[in-house]
């Protein structure tokens, strides 16, 4: 097959055509780049290009300043012991479920867990016990079963689950466990705990130690604005020698991470971010008022946000039986929610949702908050008078 130029040219240059557009897509609001970290995106962004000042192991790079930043400043702002950067936080998940676990152990995952928690333990070979929620509406992870499913798998097994995970927030509802409590019942049967913050860490003030967090896991391009994919893994001193244990053949080479991880764009353009993701975390409340502010907003609107109330996250769920009895008889149906955000350059609930719709408000401000809120009125008002 011969590929001719004109057939080529379609891969040249691809807009993204979301100019200025007020971005409330959960998946986005948290990883979108600072000014900084486009300028270094350009200067970094060939290859390999950190590898030239490699010694051997990434992440002791004097210069640019990568060991300072893993090893010293993301300890610190994460409060645990070690740190490594990582292709995401589902990589992270699974260098900790296959180093901490054997093949046919069990782990315990909140029911509310991201899928790819699911799919690394499985990759890893485990099997898994979940704990429940409440359903709807509130979604509540049922805290004190950790307990419970832990008895029941050590009773059944006569070993107790290798590891337990709870996801905070989920990443669906934006509800926050009670961390604490969790680690508290964990501990009690010697279970370590991971906490996968992917959705919290880079976004509000995280404390592995007073969480009592073994393993922390964060999301780069969710949440800590770097290009992707990348994430973050903290580890309790006490497991750093297992999940960061060397290669017997290649003694500088840790194993879980295939010897070295993030190259180039996602580590420079998270350190170029890192001093506005530290203020963000520091301004965290404001987003919280935010996100209430606006759930009222569409509540008042008959669109009800599901989840914890009041909400402590920027992440919420709606369900909008107003907007999917308009999708019945609106033209093209399902999708005119999207047609008409689009027309008033908003970006970020899936094309064809009406009836259920995630978003999130962070870094989005009271502002473009109360215009998008503005446009799901409008958009209600005009649909309902022509009935």
């Amino acid at each position: 097959m011969v590929l001719d130029d004109a057939a080529l040219q379609k891969f040249s240059f691809i807009p993204r055509g979301m100019k200025d557009a007020i971005n409330i897509d959960p998946l986005q609001t948290g990883g979108k780049l600072t000014e900084d970290a486009k300028r270094t995106l350009l200067e970094w962004g060939d290859g390999y290009s950190v590898c030239d000042y490699c010694g051997g192991v990434l992440d002791l790079i004097k210069k640019p300043p990568i060991e300072e930043f893993v090893h010293s400043v993301l300890p610190e702002f994460l409060n645990t012991d070690e740190v490594r950067v990582t292709h995401g936080a589902r990589e992270s998940k699974f260098a900790v479920m296959h180093s901490m676990a054997e093949k046919g152990d069990y782990i315990v995952l909140d029911e509310l867990a991201h899928y790819s928690s699911f799919v690394a333990a499985q990759r890893a070979g485990l099997n898994i016990r979940t704990v429940p929620h409440s359903g709807s509406p509130d979604y509540k992870t049922d805290v004190e079963a950790y307990a419970t499913v832990i008895e029941e798998i050590t009773r059944e097994t006569g070993k107790a689950p290798a590891l337990a995970q709870v996801t905070y927030p989920d990443g669906s509802y934006g509800n926050l466990a009670d961390v604490n409590r969790i680690s508290d019942l964990c501990h009690r049967y010697d279970v370590p705990l991971m906490v996968n913050g992917a959705y919290s860490v880079g976004r509000m003030p995280i404390d592995a130690k007073k969480m009592g967090a073994d393993f922390i896991v964060g999301s780069g391009h969710k949440s800590m604005a770097a290009s992707g994919p990348v994430g973050l893994l903290g580890v309790k001193e006490d497991y750093a020698d297992i999940v960061f244990r060397k290669s017997p053949t290649h003694k500088n080479k840790e194993v879980e991470l295939l010897g070295c991880t993030v190259r180039g764009a996602p580590i420079m353009t998270m350190m170029a971010s890192f001093p506005h993701v530290v203020e963000r975390t520091r301004n965290w409340y404001d987003e919280v008022a935010d996100a209430r502010w606006f759930s009222s907003r569409l509540e008042d609107l008959g669109i009800m946000q599901m989840g914890d109330k009041p909400h402590d996250h920027d992440l919420m769920f709606f369900k909008a039986p107003v907007l999917y009895d308009i999708s019945q008889t609106a033209k093209k149906g399902r999708y005119f929610l999207y047609r008409e955000l689009k027309q008033r350059n908003i970006h970020g609930i899936k094309s064809g949702l009406t009836k259920y719709f995630k978003l999130s408000t962070f870094q989005v401000g009271r502002e473009n908050l109360k215009y998008v809120a503005d446009s799901f009125e409008e958009i209600i008002d005009k649909y309902q008078k022509k009935e």
